[in-house]
């Protein structure tokens, strides 16, 4: 263990505590350095040295506002605001005659990409974005942000000046503002006077929620595609804003690791991304490499990493003309820390983003016309290869909930992609497609190669070890029926863009009952706003068909009823205002004898509970997939769980808990305490959903009435005794599932199942581990289907035992319910199709085996 004073430890770094020799230490790039002295340095506003301290996001905030009010050749936007209300910042640094006519320059430089002539490069200046830090607790990108806007603010280099005449540089500071400064709070509270090295100290080991995720514990840099977030909706509205040349993503990996930049793994590139966004990549790395050689510092590069998921940040500007680049820093995840390297400084990795940022802006450079040329070659490519393409677009359709239909179809418009009504009913590949429910998505526009990506079904691949997901298909995510469509002769669409329907107000008159459609995605929410307005709620939990003031109408299983007898004071008026907050179907009834199926005073008609939930979280759970549950929970349907960490949960009261969610995590011996208190609350009346491990663990002891196959049982499934040593990766992908769809067949008539209208449901899939058939009767909820693999990469021998396994198991235990899941409903939040099987078990979840 290493114990060294901060200013002895940047003195043998050659980066002593003053802003100068820094700045000698960059004179590879900026020889002759002259600074305009009235600009602030990071210093004089921060009150030290950068890399001192790891910089909060207000003190970012707050020296980007003072460098903007003393420089005219720094503007600032404020683009949104993060979850924690911390502003959202691009900075926009040029010179001061372009930052003069910025609006001009961003329209000229969109309207290029369709017009018919190249760009010159003498007039047009070359838009480079420049991203830091999107992982919170990679701190020295944002850390070293400071130092890139200082050097272009204040130096009269000519190097400088000339990046300034030919370029607009976007950057943004901190794409992940609340993990940024969480990760800050805690480097900075654990820093000694004396620097400790040891990588067992507590600086440099975060607590369970690391500053990497955003406030809800999302990963934000696989949020480029799904737009959960804030921060990654204002980044994505800015970049089809200015539609940038170059993109950097600047990150951190290992302490024991050096510097990576790209290109990665060629080999795994999105199929979507042109060669020669490859070839520019390569050349922009010549510069990295010069510069690091200059430096003498270790890297590597085309290896590892790969740019396949079009969520990312490096991959998303690569299927839109743009040229992204990843850079990882091995990290001091603090201030010091020892590595196989040496002793690894946090000034030293902000050195080295500093380089990557330069010489991104010196390849740029000396690449201008390429860079712009490319750009415009790829807007107009798709009208090419439009023709080429087997299909021309796809036709989506969703007649029963428009809610899930009209979020999809708000999600594509984000991202500049074309959606029109179809004005005729049409068949395409057997399925019906009526007018009134379905739109069209052609494939000749801009976005061709995002369309082509977003509804890919691909399964097969020239490398099959994957970094991330290897589906993102977003048609099976929403599960929305789609096809291809393979001639134009099959659609008739509307000369206008599809637009989101305004809020529709609920004309209810004085009746009997009040009926909720189950089928409607807000539907779940509206009822629980009326469970905490103190209403009295029944689920249908049979068919029937009663008399509206429209006629006759038929309600399914799963329909929630509010029956006026049952409601006390003025409760109607407040009830119309509840319902006018969402825009879900009720309908009124106008008696309690229906003219088929069960009558609304039936035995089949349940009482619903409030729910009231805890969640299982803390070390050994999955910190991801507690962040989804919450925030889907949160903003869906109105209501935060208490999340209680898992081992505390032994000696917590469980009785006020009507539901205990588990999601992944690793559950074992350690854990009896827990799994006794379980059982005992479950039996009791509690609803115990478990997914994942926490399911095979629930199962593995006899909780959950099933047989089980691990992933470690999966794995063992492939022979490996005639392998070589290099084969060692290659089998371990086809072990793995890296992310992919596959198919299950619902049992609809099940409690859990309410609210689905069709029989077969893509699930997304990323661990092997699989529940078998339930034991108990009536206990399977969803099983795969024979051929399962819907999308994605997954290797037949996995597949073959996937499709003799269950996906939903669920019984009585004791007086309570037990619910097990082999998969996560709501990954990334973005499943909005599986999402509704945990809808279903916080309001239906008693239903369960109920007589």
């Amino acid at each position: 263990m290493f114990r060294v004073t901060s200013k002895y430890l940047i003195t043998i770094l050659l980066i002593v505590s003053s802003f100068s020799t820094l700045a000698v230490d960059l004179k590879f790039y900026l020889p002759d350095e002259k600074f305009d002295t009235n600009i602030p340095t990071p210093e004089s506003v921060l009150g030290y040295q950068v890399g001192d301290w790891h910089v909060r996001h207000d003190q970012l905030v707050l020296y980007f506002k003072t460098l903007a009010k003393s420089s005219d050749r720094v503007s600032i936007k404020v683009i949104g605001k993060s979850h924690e209300q911390r502003e959202l910042l691009q900075v926009i640094i040029t010179s001061a005659e372009q930052q003069k006519k910025l609006d001009v320059i961003q329209q000229q430089h969109i309207a290029r990409l369709s017009k018919s002539r190249k760009p010159s490069a003498k007039k047009s200046p070359l838009i480079v974005n420049l991203n830091y830090s999107v992982h919170g607790d990679e701190a020295s990108g944002s850390n070293a942000s400071l130092l890139v806007a200082y050097y272009l603010a204040a130096s009269n280099n000519p190097e400088v000046l000339s990046y300034l005449d030919n370029m607009v540089i976007l950057l943004d500071p901190s794409l992940n503002p609340d993990g940024l400064s969480r990760f800050a709070q805690w480097a900075n509270q654990h820093k000694g006077q004396n620097l400790n090295a040891d990588p067992n100290n507590r600086e440099h080991v975060q607590d369970w929620i690391r500053g990497r995720v955003n406030h809800y514990w999302f990963d934000l840099n696989r949020d480029w595609l799904l737009l959960q977030h804030p921060e990654s909706q204002a980044r994505i509205e800015q970049y089809h804003l200015w539609r940038p040349n170059v993109l950097t993503d600047h990150h951190e990996m290992g302490t024991n690791s050096t510097f990576f930049f790209q290109p990665g793994i060629s080999s795994r590139k999105n199929p979507f991304t042109p060669n020669k966004n490859v070839e520019l990549t390569k050349r922009l790395a010549m510069f990295h490499a010069k510069a690091f050689d200059k430096q003498n510092q270790l890297y590597f590069t085309e290896e590892a990493f790969d740019d396949f998921y079009a969520g990312k940040g490096s991959t998303y500007p690569d299927l839109h003309g743009s040229v992204g680049i990843l850079f990882e820093q091995a990290s001091s995840r603090g201030h010091l820390q020892e590595s196989i390297n040496g002793l690894l400084a946090f000034p030293t990795t902000i050195k080295h983003q500093i380089m990557a940022s330069f010489s991104t802006l010196e390849g740029s450079l000396v690449n201008k016309k390429d860079l712009l040329d490319f750009q415009y070659e790829f807007a107009q490519e798709y009208k090419i290869l439009a023709k080429k393409a087997d299909h021309v677009g796809y036709v989506l359709s969703e007649q029963y909930d428009k809610t899930r239909f009209n979020k999809l179809l708000t999600l594509l418009q984000k991202h500049d992609i074309q959606v029109y009504p179809i004005t005729k009913n049409t068949e395409v590949n057997g399925h019906k497609y009526n007018k009134q429910d379905s739109v069209y998505v052609p494939l000749a526009q801009p976005q061709m190669r995002l369309i082509q990506s977003i509804f890919s079904d691909r399964k097969s691949f020239n490398d099959n070890t994957f970094y991330d997901v290897s589906s993102w298909n977003l048609a099976m995510a929403f599960n929305i029926t789609y096809d291809k469509v393979d001639s134009k002769r099959l659609i008739t669409k509307a000369d206008q863009q599809w637009h989101k329907p305004s809020k529709q107000v609920a004309n209810l008159t004085d009746s009997y009952s009040y009926a909720i459609d189950w089928a409607d995605y807000q539907a779940p929410a509206l009822t629980y706003a009326l469970l905490s307005a103190d209403f009295k709620v029944r689920a249908s939990l049979k068919s029937f068909t009663a008399i509206t003031p429209k006629g006759k109408k038929e309600f399914k299983a799963g329909t929630m009823l509010i029956n006026a007898g049952l409601q006390s004071g003025d409760w109607l008026a407040e009830f119309k205002r509840i319902v006018n907050e969402f825009n879900v179907p009720v309908s009124s009834i106008s008696s309690g004898l229906t003219t088929s199926g069960i009558d609304l005073g039936s035995r089949n008609m349940m009482v619903v509970n409030k729910p009231n939930v805890l969640m299982v979280g803390g070390f050994g759970t999955n910190s991801y997939e507690v962040g989804e549950t919450w925030y889907l929970l949160d903003k869906q349907l109105g209501f935060s769980p208490t999340i209680i960490e898992k081992r505390w949960l032994a000696s917590t009261n469980l009785d006020k808990y009507t539901h205990i969610i588990m999601t992944d995590g690793n559950y074992n011996k350690g854990d009896d305490n827990l799994l006794l208190k379980l059982k005992i609350w479950t039996q009791n009346g509690g609803v115990l959903w478990s997914q994942k491990r926490a399911a095979l663990w629930l199962a593995n002891n006899d909780v959950l009435q099933t047989a089980t196959f691990s992933q470690q049982e999966m794995n063992m499934r492939f022979d490996k005794t005639e392998l070589n040593y290099s084969d060692m990766e290659s089998i371990a992908g086809k072990q793995r599932i890296a992310g992919a769809f596959f198919n299950m067949e619902l049992d609809l008539s099940h409690p859990l199942a309410f609210g689905f209208n069709k029989p077969l449901l893509p699930v997304f899939k990323n661990r092997t581990d699989l529940l078998m058939d339930g034991t108990k009767a009536f206990s399977n909820v969803a099983k795969y289907t024979q051929k399962p693999l819907l999308a994605g990469y997954a290797d037949n021998t996995n597949v073959v035992k996937i499709s003799e396994a269950t996906g939903l198991v669920t019984h009585k235990y004791g007086k309570g319910v037990v619910i097990g899941m082999t998969d996560n409903p709501n990954f990334r939040s973005i499943m909005y199709g599986t999402n509704r099987l945990l809808f279903n078990a916080l309001f239906l979840g008693d239903a369960v085996e109920a007589k």
